[in-house]
């Protein structure tokens, strides 16, 4: 099963935590140091919450497709490749607190969009968890 995944950057993530679990009628798969994550079936949805400066409001941060396997992420690296996109390939990555493969392609208004697996989970965030510019540098699973 793939899934949508939509990454919110939150100035309060307890609150936002709060907020979420009311909406979908459910507690987050994954809650660490300044992220969480709900990983919904109704509707097929991977919701990320970053943390973010205190008070700030709400943006996206960025968009992806989880899909089941690293298989998966090569043939649209592949296809998104033969459609002539630019498309940065991230394998064996730290992101979120999970191991990932994944490609990073940019949309027409420069919103980052990441097609990814989820191969393990980590203890550790990843090595960005800072405001993102950039591709390899935006991340959750």
């Amino acid at each position: 099963m793939s899934r949508v995944q939509l990454a919110l950057r939150v100035g309060d993530l307890r609150e936002s935590v709060e907020f979420y679990s009311k909406l979908f009628d459910t507690s987050p798969a994954k809650l660490r140091p300044g992220y969480a994550n709900f990983a919904l079936t109704e509707p097929p949805l991977k919701l990320v919450l970053l943390e973010g400066e205190p008070g700030q409001p709400t943006v996206m941060d960025h968009l992806g497709v989880e899909v089941e396997s690293t298989e998966q992420v090569e043939q649209a690296t592949r296809r998104l490749t033969d459609e002539g996109m630019r498309t940065l390939v991230e394998n064996g990555t730290t992101c979120c607190y999970a191991q990932q493969d994944k490609v990073w392609v940019r949309g027409p208004g420069e919103e980052p969009w990441e097609i990814y697996t989820v191969t393990g989970d980590s203890a550790t965030f990843g090595p960005d968890h800072g405001t993102a510019t950039t591709p390899q540098s935006n991340c959750c699973a």
